[in-house]
């Protein structure tokens, strides 16, 4: 049986200045009467202007990609989930009180976890072509619970990448956009904090293995899981948090740096083996100029991986 929600007490009970505080969007600017603009925190736009909300009216609009309407509206397009999923959020949630000021960097909410489980999840099409295109199978698209979403809000048009805390709840989605002309390349919900958890962290505890793979994309991940190698993690970019070090030391005795073959992974690899030679082993293993694990094949990615093997042999004579 589907839980009744009243949509007008929650409209009338939350605002959209409380929401956006919840969202630590503090940057708005007063244009008006009870009215504010700014940066869009929905698709993270570089327009200083295109985000408008009205806080006597308890509605926005943004004149660049176009997200608008009330309270609900805005959740569901924050956290890419329909309106009634917003609504029961919002019902479960603590935004209640009186509205501060803009200006005042506080929250209207009370001490959140660093990132919150999200509380539903989204309906998506794992066997849409842009992932067969990025070498993507069904059995590792299935594994990954990767997938096109079509419907609106922040993952509309996007393939949406579930992302899971250490203790395997779901944290946030990050939509990749499925051509080069949409930017960003790949989308964050606001408030999300990646630095605090590493990408299939949580499966990669479950192959109870001592050495840790550790990539920086999503998609590299993918393609170093689908070629066997299932204890494997993505930084979601090219540094290693205080969090995420924390997170590798305490479970692994071993790791293994795959990064980029690009200037960027270079210097992330001799900076993130500096960091963690003091408490683990660390296996740097440098790819050629330009080249990156989601444009490897499965027996590239085993010939290199062999490497360490070899390493290791040579060690022990």
């Amino acid at each position: 049986m589907s839980v009744w929600v009243d949509f007008s007490e929650i409209k009338s009970r939350v605002t959209i200045e409380q929401v956006l505080r919840c969202y630590r969007v503090d940057w708005l600017r007063r244009s008006g009467a009870q009215q504010y603009r700014g940066r869009c925190p929905i698709h993270a736009g570089q327009g200083k202007e295109a985000f408008h909300a009205n806080f006597r009216q308890n509605l926005f609009h943004c004149f660049a990609c176009g997200a608008g309407g009330n309270v609900l509206d805005l959740v569901a397009a924050m956290e890419a989930c329909t309106v009634r999923e917003a609504a029961l959020r919002l019902r479960a949630s603590q935004v209640s009180g009186p509205a501060s000021q803009p200006g005042q960097r506080q929250l209207v909410t009370k001490k959140r976890t660093v990132n919150s489980s999200l509380g539903f999840s989204l309906t998506l099409d794992r066997r849409h072509s842009y992932l067969a295109g990025r070498g993507i199978d069904a059995a590792t698209a299935d594994w990954f619970e990767v997938g096109y979403y079509g419907g609106g809000g922040l993952m509309s048009g996007r393939i949406a990448i579930p992302i899971h805390d250490e203790r395997g709840r779901l944290v946030a989605y990050c939509g990749r956009a499925i051509d080069g002309a949409t930017a960003p390349r790949y989308r964050f919900p606001a408030g999300f904090q990646k630095s605090h958890v590493l990408f299939n962290y949580h499966r990669a505890l479950e192959a109870s293995s001592h050495r840790l793979i550790v990539v920086e994309g999503f998609f590299d991940c993918m393609r170093v899981h689908h070629a066997g190698f299932p204890c494997v993690v993505a930084l979601m970019g090219a540094r290693l948090s205080r969090a995420q070090r924390a997170l590798v030391t305490d479970r692994f005795s071993s790791v293994v740096l795959l990064l980029d073959g690009d200037p960027t992974g270079r210097r992330a690899t001799e900076q993130i083996a500096s960091d963690l030679a003091p408490a683990l082993t660390v296996n740097d293993l440098l790819l050629p100029a330009g080249l990156q694990p989601d444009q490897m094949e499965a027996n590239q990615i085993r010939q290199v991986l062999a490497r360490v093997e070899r390493r290791q042999e040579i060690g022990d004579q």
